[in-house]
């Protein structure tokens, strides 16, 4: 007869060979890397220009290489997208308030969208 084996145990049998394969994988490696005779460059070390001198490198490329209109075009561009996705929250924020007051429950008075965040800035 054949011994009845709880599922976790064949289970465990079955990925015994895979568990073994990645953890002889990993000695490889290991042993691999440490072999190596140069050590890794740390971040302070990596030659080539800082963030700040990238900034200004990529504001120099879009002021002379990129045309006015281009700019102008992807300027209206977002700002139609982002007064879209302000209608749509504006309209989601219409329909919770409106479904809070079917259900009977009290709503403090909140504001979303460009002109709340407009409102709570100081000195405005």
């Amino acid at each position: 007869m054949i011994p009845e084996i709880p599922p976790q145990v064949l289970s465990a049998l079955a990925d015994a060979p895979l568990a073994a394969l990645m953890l002889w994988m990993m000695h490889l490696l290991r042993r691999d890397l440490q072999s190596r005779p140069e050590a890794p460059p740390s971040a302070s070390q990596a030659p080539g220009p800082s963030r700040d001198e990238l900034v200004d490198f990529k504001l120099e490329v879009a002021r002379t290489y990129v045309p006015l209109s281009l700019i102008r075009d992807l300027d209206s561009r977002l700002s139609l997208q982002l007064l879209r996705i302000e209608e749509k929250l504006d309209e989601v924020s219409r329909t919770a308030t409106t479904a809070t007051a079917i259900a009977g429950h009290n709503l403090p008075g909140r504001k979303m969208g460009f002109a709340a965040r407009a409102d709570a800035e100081p000195g405005r």
